[in-house]
């Protein structure tokens, strides 16, 4: 069943407002939420949001918090999130780096103390309207086995990037650093399907394909599946998230990163604050003249556009087109919502004397 975005918006809002989000951040964080639903990231949409809720009751999320700097200098900055809202916290400090970048030429920022903060790619899109590059990362709770590991020490940690053109869209990469997110299992979960081979292991290490097996102890896979098909590059990409949005801000990290579901408790003998992001914002001019790096951008995407595709493929693709796609046909039809998913929000609207969307 297909909901308008604007029924999604107002629903979400308001339970946001429920929990005592002040007015902004609760705009803010519907906002961030539902840009996972229009760009086709059904796992990062409102289907999380009775899971922001669920930490709120446990008091794991701060619905109010004072964000704020606590170290910093023309460049850089670390952001306290205060328990805040991921959702709220991410786009306060990308705007503190892109605030850095029209000063310093860059801005570097990495926040501790927060929480899961939806898809990675809508807070690097922040810097397109200044004409910047944006760089946007988290880590994430342990789900992920390093290669040649049976224990899971990493998160889906994962990376965007958005570099602007001139006439051309813009250049959006948003990735995990494994072979498939969590939320990509939750999806194979509700329609009861396996996973393809290479995305998971059980619980001693051996290939699997069962889209439950994390709750059997068993681990997501890095990017690759296997050593043999590059899993240590992914590993090592997942890595350098971690310790950048982890390590380098004072939150948690590694197996210590707390977890997602509010049921799961904290690890033990947590090393920093919360969960960990890093922002980056790059002004163009700041290399190069402005103009002509966009001229190049567009010749960049043209050319990649006019590749030969393979047979059976009707076009070669450049990061953020299908995503593009999905919102301008979403934007239109509505976006559709899974009946678990539905279920989940009468609930909420249940809980909240929210009327349902």
């Amino acid at each position: 069943m297909n909901y308008t975005y604007q029924s999604l918006f107002d629903f979400a809002k308001a339970i946001f407002l429920k929990i005592g989000c002040p007015d902004a951040d609760a705009d803010t964080a519907t906002k961030v939420l539902l840009s996972a639903d229009l760009r086709g990231v059904d796992s990062h949409g409102i289907a999380r949001l009775i899971g922001y809720v669920r930490l709120w009751e446990v008091g794991r999320v701060n619905a109010n918090p004072q964000i704020r700097i606590v170290h910093e200098s023309p460049s850089t900055a670390v952001i306290d999130g205060d328990k805040g809202l991921g959702l709220v916290v991410a786009p306060y400090a990308m705007q503190v780096a892109i605030d850095k970048a029209k000063q310093a030429g860059t801005g570097w920022v990495a926040v501790k103390n927060s929480n899961h903060y939806g898809i990675a790619g809508i807070h690097a899109m922040m810097a397109l309207e200044h004409k910047m590059i944006g760089i946007s990362m988290t880590n994430a709770s342990a789900l992920v086995a390093p290669t040649f590991s049976t224990e899971r020490m990493l998160g889906t940690n994962p990376i965007a990037y958005a570099i602007p053109a001139k006439h051309q869209p813009p250049f959006v990469a948003d990735f995990a650093t494994t072979t498939a997110a969590n939320g990509k299992l939750e999806i194979l979960q509700r329609k009861k399907e396996n996973t393809p081979s290479g995305w998971v292991q059980d619980i001693d290490g051996n290939p699997s394909q069962d889209a439950n097996i994390l709750k059997q102890k068993g681990a997501l896979l890095p990017l690759g599946g296997d050593r043999v098909h590059g899993s240590h590059k992914g590993y090592a990409l997942g890595s350098i998230v971690d310790i950048l949005s982890g390590v380098l801000s004072g939150a948690s990290f590694g197996p210590w990163a707390p977890p997602f579901p509010a049921y799961v408790p904290l690890p033990e003998n947590m090393p920093g604050e919360g969960l960990g992001h890093f922002f980056g914002a790059m002004r163009v001019d700041a290399f190069r003249t402005e103009d002509s790096f966009l001229e190049q951008m567009d010749l960049w995407i043209s050319r990649f556009r006019e590749a030969t595709p393979v047979p059976g493929q009707d076009k070669v693709l450049i990061p953020g087109d299908p995503e593009r796609e999905y919102e301008a046909e979403r934007r239109v039809k509505g976006i559709p919502l899974h009946e678990e998913v539905i279920a989940d929000l009468q609930t909420l609207s249940d809980k909240f004397s929210v009327p349902m969307i």
